[in-house]
């Protein structure tokens, strides 16, 4: 009798124990798979930031975070140290990394908002029409996807296959020439409820000429796609999720 009332009682504990060490062990999962992949300390933007707003002022809309190495921007801010003077050059999202290119010295922004070109990057500028750039809405400062299509030749193995591809993720777009400035228009008449709607954005009149940031290789691929294929950019945030799949879009993967 004992000896069975002990057998239950160890296995409770046996069983508290392996409860413990489950718990203990799933806490730490997400630690322990941020520490294999070299976290970094970054600043992230907690609450909207209003383009303009001044570095000593920013504290209060930022958090640090630990990242993983690999989704942390090459000019992400570990801290505001060397900062002092300059001012948001645009508008600041809450999850965003905040990169050295959205700071930029008074005179520079309110000068049209020039963006500095991160050290070691070449500038190099395309014209596409208003819907493949989202509407025309793109403001230097801003980060982009690009995506390229091919009538043929974008797959080995299928060399008369049509493809698409976003082959260029979160770019950072340094100019926009072409897009309307926006001006005072008269109020809509109000609605059957009470709130007039607000006016939509202007939309270009014509083609716009954007130029970004980006490396030898890229540029080169930039320059293909316009001489040989089509262009489409998409407004892709730092903190923009990338599901790589499909990594080439062909017209069986289009309804699936």
């Amino acid at each position: 009798m004992k000896s069975r009332l002990l057998a239950g009682v160890a296995a409770v504990v046996l069983a508290i124990i392996g409860a413990l060490l489950v718990v203990s062990y799933a806490n730490g999962a997400d630690e322990r798979a941020v520490k294999n992949l070299e976290p970094v300390d970054v600043l992230v933007v907690a609450k909207p930031v209003p383009a303009g707003t001044p570095v000593e002022s920013l504290l209060p809309f930022l958090t640090s975070q630990k990242l993983p190495g690999t989704s942390v921007a090459k000019s992400a801010l570990k801290s505001l140290d060397g900062q002092a003077g300059k001012v948001t050059a645009v508008d600041l999202v809450p999850g965003e990394q905040l990169v050295a290119e959205r700071l930029a010295a008074p005179e520079t922004n309110q000068s049209g908002g020039a963006i500095k070109v991160p050290e070691g990057l070449q500038e190099i500028s395309f014209q596409l029409e208003a819907q493949r750039v989202v509407g025309g809405q793109l403001t230097p400062g801003d980060h982009i996807g690009i995506f390229i299509s091919l009538k043929a030749g974008g797959l080995a193995a299928r060399p008369d296959a049509e493809t698409t591809q976003l082959t260029l993720h979160k770019v950072l777009l340094t100019a926009v020439q072409g897009a309307p400035v926006q001006t005072a228009t008269p109020q809509p008449s109000e609605s059957a409820s009470g709130a007039a709607p607000a006016p939509a954005p202007p939309v270009p009149a014509g083609p716009l000429i954007l130029t970004v940031a980006v490396n030898d290789v890229d540029a080169s691929k930039i320059v293909y796609g316009s001489e040989f294929g089509t262009l489409w950019l998409s407004k892709e945030p730092l903190n923009a999720i990338d599901s790589g799949r499909p990594g080439i879009m062909t017209k069986p993967e289009v309804y699936k």
